[in-house]
Order: structure tokens, then sequence, then C-alpha cells
């Protein structure tokens, strides 16, 4: 059928809702009923030849007592899907009571096989009776859909003397047809289109991104094709339908099987029923209604090809307590072995879950074949820096990265989804690198390639056009430094974040007005003998202040075995906390004394060399937390941690050191940073230019007050 006769098709049929459903639906919920009596009349017609075979199979079967029908009356229709009920549609346009039409529509629904029932049953098809009942329309659209000015079924429609009037619809313009309407409903429901509906402009390019590099290496076999996040399965179709042409450019001959998860019960519905419309009722049993994240539908399944859109600034905290809490996830995706980190977390803030559906994909990739997998995904910006060093997002991008399997990432033009004007990026990985991308990683920047449209539909305000998305794949073939491509190694990315200590430095004031707030501290504390030995302290030493902490510590626990009592840890608590004070030119108050001879000093790293008691030793200082810092040092930073702490930091706080227990490795992107373009300055002639027509500007309105105020006078 020509694409005339189809877009013809598709307008009769979205001229249907206006013609019955208007002033008894919005014109948001007109899909609602459209979308399954489309699915509902294509499967009549289909299943028309053969609707006697299946009724005598379903009888015969009942007589014999078997339960268990499915196969046989699958086997009966020549389908993958059947209807065992006494009616066909057609059969129902000639009922001219309301209750009655509605009790055997009713039973002509609950004819159909399970999985039809399922796709009914997700659209809430038989919530919609009463309105179309009570509003007296049941008929009206039913006829409307068995109108003889077109034709659903795949059968041509024939004239008296042979000749066809209507030309079949094959399943393939069945799908296109669908697949179209589903489009405009998206379209026209603007707001929420962006959740389920991808636009196909963008779709193409990630078709484009993922098999054209590797046109040349299809080879005849089979491939899986995988979106868990598959909303109404257009990306999944777009795409099968790219590689199999490149794959008949190439003389080879796929076999291609989709896969999906959805976890919205009507686009799970739509994508079920498009497949089935296609002819592909087998494929339809590939797709799963769950949530990705938390109910992994293919766990032991590994794809050739993936690809998604999956919701970004979303909050997955309902999937995060069903996987047992943060701190409590124990599924193999998001808690893995990388390099020298045996659990590396790769669980996301609750609030946004985008990069789980990219670290779910990653655990699907084929390890054993030539191709391995590429895979295709839309982010928002956060996902390229939000973060720091050690948390879920950061810990992706480095797993990712270091593993080599970022190809690129492509800058989309603004305003090119519906429901979002933000700043939106395709990521291109594989397990598979050519060798000239080992090791690097691409940026492209194609904000500035698109075409306007001439009519926004919601926040889309431009498209790829065709050589836009040509544009786009050639730079990322060309893998080449120009204006919109930048190359980098991978570790241009990363960094290391370091805690920068600083001794925590005490002075000990024992006046009199000191020693009343800590004896009232002590009596709180039921502690009467630790006031007394400060007092004792005071009358020995003097009252200070005393500005070596440690020094005092060691005149405290004397006095205490003097008395026949210890310096505990808690009684060593509050005097830091109530006695105690911080003071720049206090002595560094000592956390560790290291045995001499056994570890040497290391200043940059928190261990210093001492005299005490006139022996050379090596100490470590207790930090002062009011002091923590913390720097970011590019894996790239020549000469690494050290050189960088030496020139940045020890001129500016000498007494600083690394806490390299504490130091992590993070990664994040910045495009601004590579792409950005500054604004030529105005020049001083144009300024001046500005000024003086502001002054005549002024003049004028100043001279036209005067006058009006005069005439006033």
């Amino acid at each position: 059928m020509s694409e005339n006769n189809l877009t013809w098709i598709a307008n009769f049929i979205w001229g249907i809702a206006d013609d019955v459903l208007r002033d008894v639906y919005v014109r948001g919920k007109y899909r609602d009923v459209i979308l399954p009596m489309v699915v509902i009349r294509r499967l009549d017609s289909v299943l028309e030849p053969t609707k006697q075979a299946v009724l005598d199979m379903k009888k015969n079967l009942d007589t014999a007592g078997i339960t268990n029908q499915d196969a046989a009356l699958r086997q009966a229709a020549g389908q993958a899907f059947y209807n065992t009920s006494a009616f066909t549609l057609r059969d129902l346009s000639s009922r001219s009571k309301t209750q009655q039409l509605r009790m055997d529509f009713e039973a002509y629904l609950d004819g159909f096989s399970p999985n039809v029932q399922e796709i009914l049953e997700k659209f809430k098809f038989r919530n919609q009776i009463p309105t179309l009942v009570d509003a007296d329309i049941l008929g009206s659209l039913v006829e409307k859909f068995l109108n003889h000015l077109t034709n659903l079924s795949p059968q041509p429609v024939v004239n008296t003397d042979g000749s066809v009037r209507l030309p079949g619809l094959d399943n393939h313009g069945m799908g296109t047809i669908f697949e179209e309407l589903i489009r405009r409903f998206n379209e026209e429901n603007n707001e929420e289109a962006g959740e389920h509906f991808t636009p196909r402009d963008v779709v193409k390019l990630m078709a484009d991104l993922i098999f054209v590099p590797i046109a040349n290496q299809i080879e005849s076999g089979t491939y899986l094709l995988y979106d868990g996040a598959c909303g109404t399965g257009g990306m999944l179709t777009v795409a099968e339908d790219r590689l199999r042409n490149l794959a008949r450019e190439q003389q080879k001959e796929v076999a291609i099987h989709l896969f999906g998860q959805e976890v919205n019960p009507e686009t799970y519905a739509i994508t079920k029923a498009d497949l089935l419309l296609k002819g592909e009722g087998v494929e339809a049993d590939n797709f799963v209604l769950a949530s990705t994240l938390s109910q992994d539908g293919f766990p032991s399944r590994e794809f050739d090809f993936m690809l998604s859109n999956p919701p970004y600034g979303k909050s997955w905290k309902t999937d995060l307590e069903r996987m047992g809490g943060k701190g409590d996830i124990l599924d193999p995706r998001y808690v893995i072995e990388h390099g020298d980190v045996p659990d590396l977390s790769l669980v996301t803030r609750s609030s946004d879950g985008q990069l789980m559906f990219l670290v779910n994909k990653l655990s699907k990739m084929k390890r054993d074949t030539l191709l391995g997998s590429r895979i295709a995904e839309v982010h928002n910006g956060s996902s390229l820096f939000t973060g720091d060093a050690g948390q879920g997002e950061s810990n992706i991008r480095r797993w990712v990265i270091e593993n080599d399997w970022l190809e690129a990432i492509v800058a989309l033009p603004l305003n090119i989804f519906y429901n979002t004007g933000i700043a939106t990026y395709i990521w291109v990985l594989t397990n598979r690198k050519p060798v000239h991308r080992k090791g690097k990683v691409q940026l492209i920047d194609a904000t500035a390639w698109f075409k306007p449209l001439r009519k926004n539909l919601g926040k889309k305000n431009c498209e790829l056009s065709g050589e836009d998305i040509q544009s786009i794949v050639e730079s990322f073939m060309a893998f080449e430094e120009t204006e919109q491509s930048k190359v980098f190694p991978n570790a241009a990315f990363g960094y290391q974040k370091i805690t920068v200590e600083r001794p925590l430095r005490l002075k000990v004031d024992l006046s009199s007005a000191a020693r009343e707030t800590f004896r009232h501290a002590c009596g709180q504390a039921n502690d009467e003998p630790l006031a007394n030995l400060i007092d004792d302290l005071a009358d020995a030493y003097g009252l200070g202040p005393h500005m070596d902490y440690n020094l005092f510590l060691d005149e405290i626990e004397k006095a205490a075995d003097h008395h026949g009592t210890k310096l505990t840890s808690k009684r060593q608590k509050m005097i830091q906390t109530v006695l105690a004070a911080k003071d720049e030119a206090a002595k560094p108050v000592i956390k560790k004394i290291h045995k001499p001879g056994k570890v040497k000093a290391d200043p940059i790293h928190g261990r210093f060399a001492l005299t005490l008691k006139g022996a050379q030793t090596v100490v470590e200082y207790e930090p002062d937390t009011d002091l923590r810092d913390t720097e970011q040092i590019p894996l790239l930073e020549e000469g690494g941690i050290e050189a960088f702490f030496e020139r940045e930091v020890l001129p500016h706080v000498p007494d600083s050191w690394i806490d390299s227990s504490a130091t992590k490795t993070g990664y994040e992107i910045s495009f601004t940073r590579y792409f950005y373009k500054p604004q030529p300055m105005r020049t001083l002639k144009e300024i001046r230019a500005d000024i003086e027509a502001l002054e005549k500007e002024t003049e004028g309105l100043l001279a036209k007050i005067l006058i009006d105020t005069e005439a006033i006078i």
C-alpha cells in the first residue's frame, strides 16, 4: 500500500475521534478509546478467514474436557491470538438496542485470547464502555471502524467484477498507521508526551550512532535489541527497521528480536498491541510490565544493541525501598567489584535514577561475540557531573570510563524534546571499541545542528533533519578535532578528591571563672574528683593559659595516678570540650605517637618528626574538623597529588597534610568547559555611540516634559 493510502487511513481514523467522541471526551482522552478500537478492528479483520475454524476447535476442546487450549486455538486461527466468541465486529453493527449491543460487545471482548485480554486490561478499555453506552455512541463507533471507505484487513476489498476496490493492509502498513496515531496523540497531549514518546528524529540519530559504525560488520544471523524503558516501543521499532535496512544493504539476512520493559500499563499495552498489529505476536511475549530498576525482567539475558530514553529528574524512591534501602542493596547490577574496590556502589540519589538504567544495560552486554554490545541512551546534563567523588553517579562514570566503554557523548539542540527545554545528551557506549578509539572519549557539540519547526509541539520547537543527522554521524565517524568535535583521553575526566587536614591546637585556661564552669559540668556528670584534680593542677602549675595541651594532659594523668584514679577517655573528652579552647598559637594536639624507627616521617601524609622527652619520634596530630578542606586534583596533573599539594596548598597552610585514607577518585564531564565560546567584548566606540544615543533620547524627553508643563501652567 502506498504512503498516501496509509496517511489517508490514519487521517480517517483520526477523524473518528472528532466525529464520535467530541462533547463526550476531552481531546486528551480520545486515545483511550481510539487506540484500543484500532487494535480490536485490526485483529477482528485478521481473524475473519479462520473464525469458523476457531469456533469448531473451541467446541472440540470443550467436549474433550481440555482446559489448556491456548496453543491449539492459536494454531486454528493461524495467528498468535484468537477470538472464541460467537461474534465478529461486523455482527455487532446490526444491534439496534443499546443494552443488547453492550452485552454482545462485552461478550465479544471476552472471547479474545489472553494476550489480547492483557492489552485491553492495561488500556482499561472496558472502563470506557459505560461512558460510550450512556452517551449512546458505542454503535456509531463500531460502524465508523467498519466504514466501507477504509480497509484495515490484510485482505483486499473487491468489487462484484473481481477488481480491487480497496487494497489489503499488510502488517507493516498497519504498524505504520498505528505508530502514526500514537505519535499524533502523544503530540496532542504534550505535557506527558516526553515521558513515553521520544521524537523520531532523536531516535533515528540514536539508531544511526549504534548501527552505522559497525554496518560493514553485520553478518547474517540473529540480533537482540533491548530497551529497559521502552514506553510505546517506538524506539525499538525504528531501530529494528534501521538495522534491517543496513543488513539488506550488506546483502545479509538477519533475524531481529525485540525485548523491552515498561512500568506504565497503558504504554506497555500500546507496545504489545503494536507488535500484534505488525504480525509479531511472538515478539510481544518478550515485553515485561514492571520497574526495570527493582524488577529486572531479563536477569540472564544479554543483548547486541540497547537504546533508551529513561526518565530523568524522577524519583525512584519506591524502587529503592523495594530493593531494601540504599545501604542494603544486594542486586549485583548495582554493587560491583571494580579495580581494587570490592563493593563499588553504583546506586544514585533516590531523586534521580537515570544513570541506573545505563548500569542495567551495561550488565547485559555480550562479552563473547565479535561485535559485543552497542548502547545509545539519552540523559540530561546532571548525568555528566552530579555526584561527588565516591557517590553513585560519579562511581558510575568512573566504572564506565575506566572500563573504556564510553565512545562519545553528543550534546543535542535545546528544545528538541516535547516536555523539556533543558540540555540533553546521547551517550554512545560499547565494549568493543575500535583500536583508534581505545582510551579516548569524543564529545560532539550538535546544539547548532537543527531545523526550526513551523509550529511548536509542546516545548519542542526544532527537529533534526536528515542532513543534521548525517552531519552528526559523519562527525562521530571522522573522530577528529573540529569546532564541534573534541577528543580526550579517558583520564581527562577523572580527578582525585583529597582531604586536607590541619592540626587541632588547644590552649587551657585555669582561671577561676573557667574552673567554675568546668566544676558545674563535672557536677552534672557526677564527677567531682575531676574538678578537684583541675583545681590542684591550677595551684601547682599556674592559671595559664597553658599552650601545650599534650603536656597539660600528661600533668593531669600524673595527678590522677597520684590520687589513685584514671584519666579515662570520657574525662579527656570533657576536658577538651569544656575546659580547652582553640587557639592558633597553641601547639598541635598529638593523636598518636609511633614507636621509634617503626614509621618514617612523611609530613605530606600527616606523619611528623618530633622530639619528645629528648628522643626523636614520629607523631600524628589530631585534625581540626573546622579547618578541614578538600581539593580536586586532575588525574593528568603533572607530578600527581604530592606535586599539586606542595605547589598549591603548603605555601598557604604549611602545617597541613593529606588524609590518605579519605582520598577518593571521581569523574565528571563538562561540555561548557570544552565548548564555551566567550562573547567578544564591545568596543569603546560602540559603548560611546550607545551613551550618546541615550543622551539624545533623554534630552528629547526632557524637552517634551518642559513643554507639557508650560502648557499646564
